[in-house]
């Protein structure tokens, strides 16, 4: 039996198996589009493109640009930041310990410049985790989320994708409000706080959190609309977006029907930020196809101007059809030298462990028992390097974890250490560009 997803053509039900272990362009008048599928995303394709083409300095379209008279250029301002972690994953564990030599690594570049009365903005993130960690994953004890050879993962964190970020935006002020626009190919809708890899309170923590599919993991989404207003430091905006997660190949863009929803407010005074949010999820998992999904969070954060203190307390909450799985985060980052970081986190989170298995076809229901469990993290970064090129760090960690009571004859008393470099540029790399 051929099971068709989005073009995809998947082989029948896997029994139930449970894991353990830019350049700008310019001087273009007219232009034409090759005709696209629809996918539902072309709209948003037609819309980066345009954006592209109001990108085009002022001067490539001026007949009397070189003149005297002429207005000045205007210019691009290009930044980008980039992080890599390399190193030895250890996890202990009842009758088998897992470990690995890995790499999680991203690189980020954005561009911004004026556009008529407002201003527009490009911005991508790449991975190479799809080639730096296995398929399967990292191994992480009581992580979930996403599938390997349609199943679902249990205990394994999943690579992220090669396109983790890729889209514009355009923001204008509009009676002292900030008013902004923003359309990814693939992006992070209005749900949650930042994710883990830019909150400074996890800068230093090579891994995702236990809670990340409670929180943060829509922020690799392909086909994202976003809009929203800022004043006074209160922002509200709202995101129509692709609710089924990415699927296994992790080097392609996976265009869907922008089927799914999200809303939240922040609030920003000082070192503090706030943020609540709720989404609705259209069918966001490919092991439970009939099934939407609604989430909530909120979350407060405090980050010192001069960086030396970071913390974040988190709740988020995933209303499934077996059962509400929530997740507690809080985590910190402590600057005391400017060579010394000291970093934590703890959580409690609610996880389907035991009921997880294969595709269900439709009409398909079954018993899911939940496990609370938690997990404590403490690490230490020291920059044993410091230069034009970057920062390079030695670091480690180690992390214990609490177990419910119908885990432990699976788990025992497992543990988790890393050991591991890690590289990011002395500060993020800006120019101005004609």
């Amino acid at each position: 039996m051929i099971f068709t997803n989005r073009s995809r053509r998947w082989p029948a039900p896997h029994p139930c198996v449970l894991y353990r272990g830019q350049t700008p362009v310019v001087g273009l008048h007219t232009f034409r589009l090759a005709r696209l599928p629809y996918w539902g995303l072309t709209p948003v394709l037609y819309a980066i493109a345009l954006s592209i083409l109001i990108a085009t300095p002022a001067a490539a379209q001026d007949p009397h640009a070189g003149h005297a008279s002429a207005p000045p250029q205007v210019s691009w301002s290009w930044s980008w930041d980039a992080k890599v972690f390399f190193g030895l994953n250890y996890q202990l564990r009842e009758f088998t310990d897992f470990h690995e030599v890995e790499s999680q690594n991203w690189l980020m570049g954005s561009g911004t410049r004026p556009a008529g009365a407002g201003r527009i903005g490009l911005n991508a993130m790449l991975s190479f985790e799809p080639f730096t960690v296995q398929a399967l994953g990292s191994p992480q004890v009581f992580q979930t989320g996403e599938t390997y050879q349609q199943a679902p993962l249990i205990d394994y964190q999943h690579p992220h994708d090669l396109y983790m970020s890729l889209g514009g935006t355009y923001e204008r002020t509009v009676r002292g409000a900030r008013t902004f626009l923003e359309i990814d190919a693939v992006g992070s809708p209005a749900i949650g706080p930042p994710v883990f890899m830019h909150r400074p309170s996890a800068a230093e923590n090579p891994s995702s959190s236990l809670s990340h599919h409670m929180l943060d993991s829509s922020h690799i989404t392909p086909g994202v609309v976003t809009v929203g207003a800022e004043r006074a430091g209160v922002k509200l905006e709202g995101s129509w977006f692709q609710g089924l997660e990415p699927d296994e190949d992790r080097t392609d863009i996976d265009f869907g029907m922008l089927d799914s929803w999200a809303l939240r407010g922040t609030w920003q005074r000082g070192p503090w930020t706030a943020q609540v949010s709720g989404a609705q999820l259209t069918k966001p998992e490919w092991v439970e196809p009939f099934y939407d999904m609604a989430r909530l969070t909120a979350s407060i954060a405090y980050t010192r101007s001069d960086g030396r203190v970071a913390a974040l307390v988190a709740w988020g909450q995933n209303r499934e059809f077996h059962g509400n799985l929530d997740g507690y985060l809080f985590e910190a980052t402590l600057r005391p030298r400017a060579r010394h970081a000291w970093y934590t986190r703890a959580e409690l989170v609610t996880k389907d462990i035991l009921g997880a298995g294969g595709r269900h076809p439709r009409g398909f229901d079954h018993f899911h028992p939940l496990s609370r469990v938690g997990a404590f993290t403490a690490g230490y970064v020291y920059d044993v390097a410091v230069s034009r090129a970057g920062r390079f760090g030695l670091g480690g960690d180690a992390t214990v974890y609490y177990v419910a009571e119908n885990l432990k004859a699976n788990y025992g008393s497992p543990a988790s250490f890393h050991v591991f470099l890690r590289y990011q540029p002395k500060r993020p790399s800006a120019h101005t560009m004609h």
